[in-house]
């Protein structure tokens, strides 16, 4: 048994003991869990039990961006050794899937991604993990940091996914976690600006402390027009649509340049009208975007050589018999929030 925080049902949280798989396999390391974030997922599970297909239908234990030390290792892996600081890619996909085999395991069907129904999460002291998907942090770099790996890595997919020329001009539509992610991956990969746009002006001022992202705030200005006006009539080189909304569906559609690229990250809840047409006419490429694969890597490259600073995205940081408070306060999708995070580890 371990103690974990559960959600038992929607709406309803503990913090209790659990029977959670523990068991090292050869190909295994176990890691002693310092740092987890709270996800929009890990909200949306807790407020309304299910997203899409997946539905809680037994308690379940909540978090999947982690970061903490080995303490243990399986007699195959060489990569790692007891005392290391790592962080996890949450999803385990099949190996011997298609999927797999060509390299989008991301896609893969049989996925087991923690805190996804019907498995379980890694809020708790201990977890096992497989080596391969489990990966060692620079000295220099924090476990706050490296819990924000994963959703660093959805950025840093989507600015894959992008193909971007060095020199191009963004647009990222949302200025949540994720649009912010996307922002800061776009610059890292070559984007000269990025301009990001959003209804609420407090989420705006957290994007634009970084050099080079331009906010828009759309109940004052059109995000088109704004881009049109920077490029000289020609408008965003890539578009990157992270609020999944219709509105602004639309709105990338109408900022991409043509022959421009739009990537689809926001998932709208319900199906949007698509101007097909628009798109046609200026020959736009897309491309979609779900979770990532082989980006972890990179992503803690990137911070570990100081080109992405995720430090000031940490909102605030609760300890682990406060695990339910924190969540309250996501829920509370304050503004100004963008990551909250539960330190397991004292000191």
């Amino acid at each position: 048994m371990a103690k974990a925080l559960v959600l038992e049902e929607k709406n309803r949280l503990a913090l209790r003991e659990i029977a959670l798989p523990d068991t090292l396999g050869p190909d295994d390391v176990r890691i002693e869990i310092d740092t987890v974030g709270v996800c929009g997922s890990d909200v949306h599970y807790y407020t309304h039990g299910k997203i899409g297909p997946f539905v809680v239908k037994e308690p379940m234990v909540l978090g999947h961006e982690a970061a903490g030390t080995v303490s243990a290792i399986g007699e195959n892996v060489t990569n790692l050794a007891v005392g290391d600081r790592v962080c996890m890619e949450p999803g385990i996909p099949d190996m011997r899937s298609k999927a797999a085999k060509l390299g989008v395991y991301n896609v893969d069907p049989s996925v087991r991604f923690w805190a996804t129904p019907p498995v379980h999460g890694c809020l708790t002291p201990s977890v096992i993990h497989p080596a391969a998907f489990t990966y060692k942090l620079p000295d220099h770099v924090s476990f706050a940091e490296g819990a924000m790996v994963e959703p660093f890595a959805i950025g840093m997919q989507a600015a894959s996914r992008a193909g971007i020329t060095p020199g191009d001009v963004a647009l990222v539509t949302g200025a949540g976690p994720i649009g912010i992610m996307v922002a800061l991956a776009a610059l890292a990969g070559g984007c000269a600006k990025v301009f990001i746009s959003d209804l609420v002006d407090e989420k705006l001022g957290v994007a634009a402390q970084y050099d080079n992202i331009e906010p828009i705030n759309i109940t004052r200005d059109d995000p088109a027009k704004v881009l049109r006006d920077a490029t000289g009539g020609w408008g965003a080189d890539v578009v990157f649509e992270c609020a999944g909304a219709a509105k602004s569906v639309q709105t990338a559609l109408e900022s991409a340049a043509p022959a421009g690229c739009i990537v689809w990250v926001g998932m709208p809840v319900d199906p949007v009208p698509f101007d097909l047409v628009l798109a046609q006419s200026k020959e736009l490429r897309m491309e979609t975007v779900f979770r990532y694969a082989n980006m972890y890597d990179r992503a803690i490259a990137l911070i570990g050589a100081g080109k992405v600073n995720l430090q000031p995205l940490i909102s605030e940081t609760f300890a682990f018999e406060d695990s339910i408070a924190a969540f309250d306060r996501a829920v509370e999708a304050r503004p100004t929030d963008v990551k909250i995070q539960i330190k397991l580890k004292e000191g």
